[in-house]
């Protein structure tokens, strides 16, 4: 189970509960491990098992099963000083809303590059799709995130 790690946190960025989140990943384990010969077929069996997750956590959220949307996120600097711990969980808080609204492509590429900090080629490959796009969907991400805490933090002021 050593992808057991990255599998969860991009179901849950999918997902959102963790709950379900489990679920996905031991849905994909138990079809990988059903699947073990073929697995030696691959050139990358960490990007085939993204894969998997990725495709079953959209068939999960297509189903009518699907519920629960609220990203809870904890992974912030630590700091000695209470205020910037306060500020920086809710900066990542913040930003992690705004991944919310983002369209589905576009949170799934900019959770696999900047969260689990995947290469250009293995997301093209994860997601089928060529880099180019991929580059193109986590600008337009990265942007879109930059302009609502500009909104955010700016509020009130010209």
């Amino acid at each position: 189970m050593p992808y057991k790690d990255k599998l969860f946190r991009l179901a849950k960025r999918i997902l959102v509960s963790r709950d379900e989140a489990e679920d996905a990943v031991q849905e994909v384990y138990l079809k990988l491990w059903k699947g073990k010969q073929k697995i030696s077929k691959y050139d990358n069996p960490e990007a085939f098992a993204v894969t998997m997750t990725k495709n079953y956590c959209l068939d999960r959220l297509r189903s009518k099963q699907a519920g629960n949307l609220k990203i809870v996120h904890s992974n912030y600097e630590h700091s000695d000083n209470v205020e910037r711990k306060v500020e920086a969980r809710d900066g990542v808080n913040m930003v992690f809303e705004i991944m919310e609204t983002l369209p589905e492509t576009q949170r799934i590429v900019l959770q696999l590059r900047d969260v689990e900090q995947y290469e250009f080629a293995e997301i093209a490959k994860m997601l089928d799709s060529n880099e180019t796009a991929i580059r193109v969907n986590l600008s337009r991400a990265r942007k879109t995130v930059r302009e609502a805490l500009k909104k955010q933090y700016n509020y009130g002021i010209k």
